[in-house]
């Protein structure tokens, strides 16, 4: 990250904020005087709103000296998604400009003067990053300074830019084209990351894979040709650290559905399937800047689904890393496929929990619509902390059950279990079903589903459409789970 952050404590005289060109300022209700309050009464007489309407919809206003500056209420009655989401919305006011320079001013009082404060720089860095672009005429103009005000001095800046690195990282890659992101290059990139944040590698390539016995994965990645599918082992392991989380990411990196090709208007967009591995790699990458006190395990399952004389069909039965057996029925379940093997191989490490993210089901986008993602867990515990962390980090979070009886609906009569069934119902539990009888020993397991990891306009803190949905709110949980000081 190139920009330049300062913090000061006091808000700045009149005639220095006549001299900035981009600025925000956030007051709240208890606020009687502040600069330009004249200013912004006249302008909010003038357009018909009440002072009370900047908690929903932010007003600019144009500065003497040519610059503007947009402003903002604070309230102890939104919660973090709306703060982000009201200071999104007021930033892209001014992030069209393409600003070289953002000034935050903050007078609010209290303990909305830290969720604020972080809320404003977090908005801000996340939607001034260089994102992939392929127009001719694009030209990324980065913001070099961001000067806060009035800033609470318990803001840990540090842990806000490590987030936002990872969550832009998180974006960079799914936005990617399917061309310039086939399982090579996805793990070329890997490479070079590992080798640049010091995390150890291990490749599980699909000729390992085979003599391993992990039918569930190879019998997606034998599709493709080259056979270029793995599972990836990143691992990263502070000093002192005792404890481990597994994180687990579905990397498809593009799906065409298989044998039960999908018509084109649903294989649009398929190369975002990848984004659960790409969260995951944020997560890393902002845990690595943040330098967390706990190792991490993380696990990418990275593929492609292709229709071919060697990809799998249905009524196949394959055999799983585990021993058990799978009657393929829908190809376009290849998800599932490879996080089952993937998800074994990451609890016979036996770490505290495992979460797992992946753009699973399209159920769950019909259950949840692209404003959530959903939590289905092995343990009551953990989605409920889920909804929590998902609280904390302005990235929300819906829980779903996980009770036996789903699990009725995938019984088969020829393999141990089926993959999925054509009948329809909830195949965002059934999936989870599917999945949770390939981690082995009792490890308390965590399933993301990512139903919002697409919204047009943007979402909560993040512009863009993909929007890294997963990063922040992985952080906060394994911040949650280191905690604990107890076997969930």
């Amino acid at each position: 990250m190139i920009t330049i952050i300062e913090k000061k404590s006091q808000i700045p005289t009149v005639d220095l904020i006549n001299k900035t060109s981009h600025s925000v300022f956030v007051v709240d209700e208890e606020q009687k005087k502040f600069p330009f309050k004249d200013l912004l009464t006249n302008k909010l007489k003038r357009i018909g709103k009440k002072i009370n309407d900047l908690k929903k919809t932010p007003i600019v206003t144009e500065l003497q000296g040519g610059g503007i500056i947009c402003w903002v209420m604070a309230s102890d009655n939104i919660n973090l998604f709306q703060c982000h989401t009201l200071l999104r919305k007021s930033l892209a006011l001014i992030i069209n400009e393409k600003p070289t320079d953002i000034s935050i001013m903050l007078q609010v009082e209290g303990k909305l003067s830290k969720l604020w404060g972080e809320a404003a720089v977090y908005v801000t860095l996340l939607n001034t990053q260089s994102l992939p672009s392929h127009k001719k005429d694009n030209k990324n103009v980065p913001l070099k300074k961001l000067t806060l005000y009035g800033a609470d001095p318990l803001i840990d800046l540090n842990e806000i830019s490590s987030t936002v690195v990872g969550n832009t990282l998180a974006r960079e890659l799914t936005i990617t084209p399917p061309n310039e992101l086939t399982p090579t290059i996805y793990r070329g990139k890997i490479k070079k990351l590992a080798k640049q944040n010091k995390w150890k590698l291990q490749e599980y390539p699909m000729s390992k894979l085979k003599k391993m016995g992990a039918g569930a994965f190879f019998s997606v990645g034998q599709g493709s040709e080259p056979q270029d599918a793995a599972i990836v082992h990143l691992s990263y392991e502070p000093k002192g650290a005792m404890e481990s989380i597994a994180l687990v990411g579905k990397g498809i990196c593009f799906d065409t559905g298989g044998h039960n090709l999908k018509p084109a208007k649903y294989m649009s967009g398929m190369h975002e399937d990848m984004n659960g591995s790409a969260v995951v790699l944020g997560i890393l990458q902002a845990a690595t800047l943040a330098k967390l006190p706990i190792k991490l395990d993380c696990w990418l399952a990275i593929a492609q689904n292709h229709i071919g004389p060697k990809a799998y069909k249905q009524n196949d039965v394959v055999q799983a890393l585990n021993g058990m057996t799978i009657e393929i029925v829908h190809t376009d379940a290849e998800g599932r496929m490879v996080l089952a093997d993937t998800l074994t191989l990451a609890s016979r490490k036996k770490p505290k929990a495992i979460i797992d993210f992946a753009t699973l089901t399209g159920c769950m986008h019909v259950a949840m619509g692209d404003r959530y993602s959903g939590a289905i867990s092995n343990r009551p515990e953990l989605s409920c902390m889920a909804i929590g962390a998902g609280a904390e980090a302005g990235e929300r979070i819906a829980g779903f059950p996980y009770d036996e009886d789903y699990e009725e609906d995938i019984e088969s009569k020829i393999a141990d279990i089926k993959q999925c069934n054509l009948e329809g119902g909830p195949d965002h539990i059934h999936a989870a079903r599917f999945l949770g009888r390939f981690v082995e020993n009792n490890v308390p397991w965590l399933h993301i589903d990512l139903s919002s990891s697409n919204r047009k306009g943007g979402l909560g803190a993040v512009s863009s459409d993909v929007n890294g949905f997963g990063v922040n709110f992985g952080l906060k949980i394994i911040h949650q789970i280191m905690k604990l000081r107890f076997k969930i």
